[in-house]
């Protein structure tokens, strides 16, 4: 075995990607069954997830549970149906999450119980009700692994008028800390990846509009694409990050860390 498969090899492992079915979900879902990992993915439609999740399966393993994230049932119903199959689950990556914008004055009430019941709520009690499975996956030098995406919104001041969609994601950010010292111990290690501008349908107006300014003011001078999303997943999920958690890692070109 190479340096690189005893550093970055996931083969054999269970993960559940949220939000899987599109996006950066799905980039991380694939980057993930092509590395060797049985994948469960979630999506609010049953129809499209189990239709990437069919899609998924040519090259490895996938399977589609239906799941609406806002909702604290579904949380703990697409947690049960996962720990009834698998028992343990080696990686979760919580990666659904909704935005909005309006502008100040009219920026509605609605808009912070969708976002901050998905963004915020989703990811506490999912990863809560699947800290049993997590726990059986762990080994000593081998922790089961917590991935938040966040977003470089949640480190900076958006141009945007996305008030609660920074504000869910400075919210996560600083959970993932909370919830990597108290799992610790557990033999679970928690970690955020904050991503710039990625080719998603969440980013998909923004980048018809203001594309071409965003890439020139990008250091790195583009967007992100799959395979930068897919290796720090990779880090966080193998011996190569196993003694990294509490970490917020911005993923962005230099966006959050350099202007």
């Amino acid at each position: 075995m190479s340096i690189l498969d005893e550093l970055f090899s996931v083969a054999g492992k269970t993960a559940v990607v949220t939000g899987g079915s599109r996006g950066i979900g799905l980039m991380i879902a694939r980057g993930l069954v092509q590395a060797g990992v049985k994948v469960y993915i979630s999506s609010r439609k049953a129809d499209v997830c189990a239709e990437v999740a069919a899609e998924l399966s040519e090259i490895g393993e996938c399977v589609a549970i239906a799941a609406d994230l806002s909702l604290h049932d579904e949380c703990k119903r697409l947690a049960t149906e996962v720990t009834e199959r698998e028992g343990q689950v080696h990686i979760l990556v919580n990666n659904a999450g909704a935005t909005w914008g309006a502008p100040l004055a009219e920026f509605p009430d609605s808009a912070w119980d969708r976002v901050l019941n998905l963004n915020v709520r989703g990811v506490f009690h999912l990863t809560r009700y699947l800290v049993p499975a997590l726990k059986a996956a762990a080994k000593p030098g081998d922790p089961a692994r917590v991935i938040n995406i966040g977003s470089i919104d949640g480190l900076r001041v958006p141009e945007l008028e996305t008030y609660s969609y920074s504000a869910s994601k400075a919210a996560v950010h600083h959970m993932t800390r909370v919830l990597a010292r108290r799992l610790a111990r557990e033999g679970v290690t928690v970690n955020a990846i904050a991503p710039g501008p990625f080719e998603s349908k969440m980013m998909a107006a923004t980048l018809e509009a203001f594309g071409d300014a965003i890439r020139a003011a990008n250091p790195l001078g583009r967007i992100g694409e799959p395979e930068d999303i897919v290796g720090a997943t990779l880090f966080f999920a193998s011996r190569a990050g196993a003694y990294c958690t509490g970490t917020i890692l911005p993923v962005d070109g230099g966006m959050s860390t350099t202007i």
